[in-house]
Parts: structure tokens; C-alpha cells; sequence
């Protein structure tokens, strides 16, 4: 299959496949004398395990890895479990730093009573003035 056919068939974009396989995560394919790139069976299957890693977070090159290990698995499967365990520690950090920001939101908003006439609305205010908010060093910066 074309790589077209392969994007359909794992609803990965083509871009994403060509990076894949640049970063190596995918094999170069085989090319037909047009140049095009031909994938089989494996390669969906090896993308799909790709695309199931990255909705688990995995960078690339934690995924080279657990490819190299499924590939060619070796008895001592420990430091899989320990990738395992820094993601939940990971999620776990972002979990602490969304509540905390959920919290001051919650507080923030409290600072609005409604519409204001001629004066400047609590949210607006406090949005004015960092010094305030006792949880501005702390919250996650901006993306």
C-alpha cells in the first residue's frame, strides 16, 4: 500500500508517517520506480503500536526503545515498568498544577459580582495586578 493507503488505514497523517520515519521509529520503505513509498502489513501494525505509545505520551525516543525491546525482547523487562512509573509521576506533577490552577480560577472568579458601571470588574483587577495572587509564582505558564 501507498502511504496514503496506510494514513487511511491507521488514521495517521501522512506527515506524521514521514516523520516516523525519519526519527526512525518507522523502517524506510520499499520505493516503486515512481519513487513511492510501499507499505505492508507490519508497517501498519508497527504504526499502530507507534500511535498507541504517543497517546500514552511517549516521546519518540522512549518509543525507539520499547521498539528495540519488542523487537528483540531481553529477559529483564524493568526499566519498562520504570518509564511506566515516571509517566504516572509526570501525570500525577500536571494533575497537582491543573488543580492548583483550577483553584485559583475559582477564586478569581469569586471577585466578580456581575456587571459593573463605571467600575472596573473584580476579575479585570486582579488580572491587573500580580502582586495580589498569592498563586501567580505557582501556576503553570502559559502555553
Amino acid at each position: 500500500m501507498k502511504i496514503g493507503e496506510l494514513a487511511k488505514k491507521s488514521g495517521c497523517k501522512v506527515v506524521t508517517i514521514r516523520y516516523y520515519e525519519k526519527e526512525g521509529l518507522l523502517p524506510a520503505p520499499e520505493r516503486t520506480e515512481g519513487n513511492y513509498r510501499l507499505y505492508g502489513p507490519k508497517d501498519l501494525e508497527r504504526l499502530g503500536f507507534i500511535m498507541h505509545c504517543r497517546e500514552h505520551g511517549m516521546r519518540p525516543s522512549e518509543i525507539r526503545e520499547l521498539l528495540l525491546f519488542r523487537d528483540k525482547p531481553r529477559s529483564d523487562c524493568t526499566w519498562v515498568a520504570n518509564l511506566i512509573d515516571a509517566h504516572i509521576a509526570d501525570v500525577d506533577a500536571k494533575i497537582a498544577s491543573l488543580e492548583l490552577l483550577k483553584k485559583h480560577l475559582e477564586r478569581l472568579r469569586g471577585t466578580c459580582g456581575g456587571e459593573r458601571e463605571g467600575e472596573l470588574c473584580g476579575i479585570m483587577r486582579s488580572l491587573d495586578d500580580r502582586s495580589c495572587c498569592a498563586s501567580c509564582g505557582r501556576l503553570p505558564a502559559s502555553r
